[in-house]
């Protein structure tokens, strides 16, 4: 009688390929949009970077002596690891510089919102954008953008206000730029406070959020109170907004996107240069065919899903613009929270084109089992590490771990030799090799996994094997 103990089948050490890089069935070749002129008036990008080189120029000048003073083997940055500057290192920055500590913390804020210094851990190295500060315009763009985009963090938070209100300001504001942007010169700061309130009114309603009467609790932070010097025939909407828009206000001047004064405010040609940018990038998702721009990150993923990589990229781009950075990052983590392999992948690739401003809350992750592989390889990606090699810095443990994620993924929206080849990727030398540490790993999805494999593996034998293990992870049995 012939043997049935599986045979000793040697899996190819290959690296895995990207599901998000999967050619799709769909024929994506559509006639290209004509490139979108800038309205009338806008600097030519040359002079735009002139203008942002000039804005960043105390950033740039604390992130090259960051550069030359703090790096491999010399003096720490940070003391905290989030990184705040330490007092030894700040004092130092700013007798060397001759400034004062608090001009050298504030420029190197700057410096890392703009992407000009990386901060890892307690130590600091140069951005790209750094090495490229002089010849190329583009990457000096690029950071401006960056700190624009950030602009709710280069200044405090008013401390007597309430976090939700705050990040209800935050939401509506992109709102209030595009009507500045449009409005073409100075709008009174009363239009836009009226603006901001119908915004934020919109964002409450989107909630469900709904008025409260005379004596009962506030249902949100931005409840109608009048304060003592408000006008009677002022909406008290207004007068709670009216701070928060003027705190919004000054921490766009403080990175150069507006100016304010004499009752009134204006976009900069950097402001409204980048305003008009995102507004191009939401129309031009807006015209594709996956439009998922007003989606939710888990259906906007669901809709890059059958996306060459490159198309894919660019409705992330869109659907990131048209959403402030720290409530885009949080929803993308969120999907990939989910129960969905597919989106998990797919969420740290939209993580990837955000950069650097979601390295914090991805750093937040790694103690998270289901994420932490993906964590891990998107921090190594971000540390310069070359993609090829990142998939080093998991242990084996994590490494299978992804492997059967990927599987999951490839089980619920793959074809069964798509995920025959998965084994191909595989870590483990053997087949039985890799069902015995398959079977350790405790991913919650191995038995679907393994029963999804043994069907489509053409091998009875490798099939009979899988369908085994599959029982015995089923069972828990050894």
């Amino acid at each position: 009688m012939t043997s049935r103990i599986p045979r000793d089948s040697r899996l190819r050490l290959v690296r895995p390929r990207p599901l998000a890089a999967a050619p799709s069935a769909v024929n994506e070749r559509r006639p290209r949009r004509p490139a979108p002129r800038p309205p009338e008036g806008t600097p030519a990008p040359a002079e735009l970077a002139r203008m942002a080189r000039s804005g960043l120029a105390a950033a740039a000048r604390v992130a090259r002596w960051a550069d030359n003073a703090l790096g491999p083997g010399r003096d720490v940055a940070t003391a905290d690891g989030k990184a705040t500057l330490s007092d030894a290192t700040a004092e130092r920055a700013a007798a060397d510089l001759g400034l004062t500590t608090d001009r050298v913390r504030a420029d190197w804020d700057t410096a890392r919102l703009a992407g000009l210094v990386e901060v890892h851990g307690d130590s600091a190295r140069p951005g790209w954008r750094l090495r490229a500060w002089n010849r190329d315009d583009s990457a000096v763009l690029r950071g401006w953008v960056a700190l624009f985009d950030a602009w709710s963090l280069a200044s405090p938070e008013p401390g007597d206000q309430e976090p939700g209100a705050v990040a209800e300001v935050v939401s509506a504001m992109p709102q209030v730029l595009s009507f500045l942007q449009l409005s073409a010169g100075p709008v009174p700061v009363e239009q836009l406070l009226d603006l901001l309130r119908q915004r934020v009114t919109e964002l409450r309603t989107e909630r469900c959020e709904v008025p409260y009467g005379a004596g009962s609790e506030p249902a949100t932070p931005l409840a109608p109170v009048l304060s003592a010097d408000a006008d009677p025939a002022e909406p008290a909407h207004n007068a709670e907004l009216a701070p928060l828009l003027d705190w919004a206000l000054h921490a766009l001047a403080a990175v150069g996107a507006l100016t304010c004064g004499s009752g009134q405010a204006t976009l900069t040609p950097l402001g409204s240069w980048a305003v008009w940018v995102k507004l191009e990038q939401i129309c031009v998702a807006a015209q594709s065919p996956a439009g998922n721009i007003e989606q939710s990150a888990e259906a906007m993923l669901r809709g890059c899903a059958q996306l060459r990589p490159n198309a894919a990229r660019a409705e992330y781009r869109a659907w990131l613009a048209a959403r402030t950075v720290g409530s885009a990052v949080a929803e993308l983590l969120l999907a990939a929270r989910g129960d969905d392999a597919l989106l998990r992948g797919l969420a740290f690739e939209a993580l990837r084109v955000v950069g650097a401003p979601a390295e914090p809350d991805v750093r937040a992750v790694v103690d998270e089992p289901a994420l932490r592989p993906y964590a891990l390889l998107w921090l190594a990606e971000h540390d310069g590490v070359d993609p090829e090699d990142a998939h080093e810095v998991l242990t084996r443990q994590e490494a299978t771990w992804l492997w059967v994620d990927t599987a999951a993924a490839v089980a619920d929206h793959g074809e069964a030799p798509m995920l025959v080849r998965h084994l191909e990727s595989a870590l483990q030398p053997t087949v039985p090799a890799l069902l015995t540490e398959v079977r350790a790993v405790g991913h919650p999805r191995t038995v679907q996994v393994l029963v999804a494999l043994a069907a489509a593996h053409p091998d009875p034998a490798l099939a009979k094997a899988v369908r085994r293990a599959a029982f015995q992870v089923h069972t828990g049995g050894s």
